[in-house]
């Protein structure tokens, strides 16, 4: 069960750093109607896509993408199935999680491996996300493929996880410039761990 974990946390963690761009739907077979009635266009989304949006903390470039109606529930097409959502919890852009909860993002979409939001952002001990989430009414009972809680992860223990964290601090973490603090992790595990009892 723990080597179960281990493989979904970092695979979920990795994905996190691959945001790509998915295809943005089209409508076809409208009929223009010029009319003065007709409602007003929404305005383009911005060049930057959802996904960097989100996981940069780019909050003007997310609130662009609501306001033109962009899918934020879309998923990255790198295989990883990641959601504009799980990349701020990932990378712990408290604002930009808001933000798309606020605008009605799937609190409760999982990625290839079953992780939510709520997973990510409680492994990666960003409480002020994990307690968004559950106050928009992410599910805490929703398991990963191999059957870990957001709970399981946070109170996995310390040495168990710390080659985990390690792990994603050296291939995505540090390469974009956001080393993970381990004391802020240690210290704060306890405190998400209480949030989803």
């Amino acid at each position: 069960m723990k080597q179960l974990l281990i493989i979904s946390l970092v695979s979920t963690l990795i994905g996190c750093g691959k945001k790509e761009e998915a295809s943005e739907p089209t409508t076809q077979g409208e009929v223009s109607n010029p009319a003065p009635q007709e409602k007003a266009a929404k305005p383009a989304p911005p060049g930057l896509n959802v996904f960097d949006a989100a996981g940069k903390g780019n909050l003007e470039a997310l609130k662009q993408h609501i306001a033109a109606g962009t899918d934020l529930n879309q998923r990255t097409q790198d295989g990883q199935k990641t959601t504009p959502l799980i990349a701020a919890a990932g990378v712990g852009q408290a604002e930009a999680a808001k933000m798309l909860i606020e605008a009605k993002a799937d609190l409760n979409l999982q990625n290839k491996d079953g992780s939510t939001a709520l997973h990510t952002a409680a492994f990666m001990c960003h409480p002020k996300i994990v307690e968004a989430l559950l106050k928009g009414g992410a599910d805490k009972a929703i398991k990963t493929n191999t059957g870990a809680t957001a709970l399981d992860g946070a109170q996995a223990p310390w040495n168990e996880v710390k080659p985990i964290y390690d792990y994603l601090n050296g291939i995505l973490y540090k390469p974009i410039g956001i080393p993970l603090d381990y004391n802020r992790i240690q210290q704060t595990r306890p405190k998400i761990a209480e949030m989803l009892r």
